[in-house]
This record gives C-alpha cells, structure tokens and sequence, in this order.
C-alpha cells in the first residue's frame, strides 16, 4: 500500500477530461496485458489502442514501469468489484460455494483464456518488479481478506466450529484457486480449477459445526 500511496502522491493532478484519458489508456493497457503479456505490449500498442499521441502518453506515464503499476492497481480492482456481490457476502456454505460455481462459469465464458488477470501479472512481474511485486501482494491481501471475512462471520454465527481458523481457511482456498486457474489456463479446460476448488471447499466444510 505504501508505494501505492507514494505513485498516487507523483501524479500530476488531473481535469474531468484529463481523468478520463488517463482512464482510457489504463483500461487498454490493461486488455493488452492480459492478452498479450506485459513484455509482449509495447508502448506503441497502448497509444495506438487508447487512439493517443505519445506526447500524450508521454503526459500520464513518464515511463513504462509507471504505466504497468497503474495496470496493476487496476486490474486489482476490476477483479475484486467484479466478484463484490458474491465476496461481500461469503458468510455461507452456499454462498461460498456460488462464488465457486461463478469462477468456473467465467472461465469457461473465457474458454480459459488468460487465467488470472492478477496472477498472469504476478507471474510475469514478481521477480523482475519490486514495486509491482508489492502492489500484486497487497492486491492477493485485499482478496483474502475478504474471504477470510466471509469465514470468520461463519465461525461467530456457529456455522463453522471453534478450531476452524478463518485466515488459513481463507489462505488456503485463494492458493486452491489460483492454482486451479493457472493448470486450466495451460489445459484449456476447467476441471482442474473445479477439482481445486472442490477439494479446497471440502476441506472447509470438514469444519462444518451442524453436520459435525
């Protein structure tokens, strides 16, 4: 969070239209990223796909780096406010379980392509960008944290026994999926993220407190 307060603090600031170019030209980055991968986009590709001179790009990014940090941060947020309606309310089997069922559904409206958007960008970038590095781990921490606030209200509403530990459950179930999608990336099938996700899901209901 620090280095993303400290790219917030350099930014120049921005009029309504300037906000909007700006906008514009993370949005097609970041298309272009996840399609094509950040060492397979150039700074051209973003200008022409933004319909940008360089001047103008130029103007928000000073350099490429500072161009794939804003990707970062927002393909962080379009995947979390995708899934808000489903991961504000994770505080059920069943809702836990149709978070599930909507992760596969989507990749498989993607015929499993592209895995992760965050993932695809912390595989890439994790050894070769401290700072992106930092940003995709503060990105993961969001999303498990909100996980882990689905369980942990479980837990306290009796739904989930005692011994059950919120935060390695929640750990536990974001690797499970991960993992799941990087294999069906690969495989260009689903049953890989499907078998993750199912034995990541019986593992929390080992913890159910009715049936137990």
């Amino acid at each position: 969070m620090e280095t993303t307060n400290r790219n917030a603090k350099m930014r120049p600031r921005l009029t309504a239209k300037g906000k909007q170019t700006r906008t514009r030209i993370v949005a097609e980055a970041a298309a272009l990223m996840f399609e094509h991968g950040v060492a397979g986009t150039t700074v051209e590709d973003v200008q022409r796909a933004a319909r940008v001179s360089a001047s103008q790009l130029y103007h928000y990014f000073k350099e490429k780096k500072e161009l794939v940090l804003a990707v970062v941060e927002h393909q962080i947020d379009e995947v979390l406010e995708a899934q808000q309606p489903l991961l504000s309310r994770l505080d059920s089997f069943e809702a836990l379980q149709t978070w599930c069922d909507a992760i596969v559904a989507l990749q498989e409206q993607r015929h499993c392509r592209g895995g992760c958007p965050i993932g695809s960008l912390a595989s890439e970038l994790s050894e070769l960008e401290p700072e992106a590095r930092d940003g995709l781990a503060a990105g993961f921490a969001r999303w498990e944290a909100r996980i882990r606030a689905g369980l942990q209200t479980m837990r306290e509403r009796g739904k989930l026994a005692p011994e059950a530990d919120p935060a390695r459950l929640a750990l536990g179930l974001l690797a499970a999926l991960q993992g799941g999608l990087l294999l069906t990336q690969v495989r260009r099938e689903t049953p890989p993220l499907r078998a993750a996700l199912d034995m990541a899901m019986g593992h929390i209901r080992s913890f159910d407190a009715i049936r137990n």
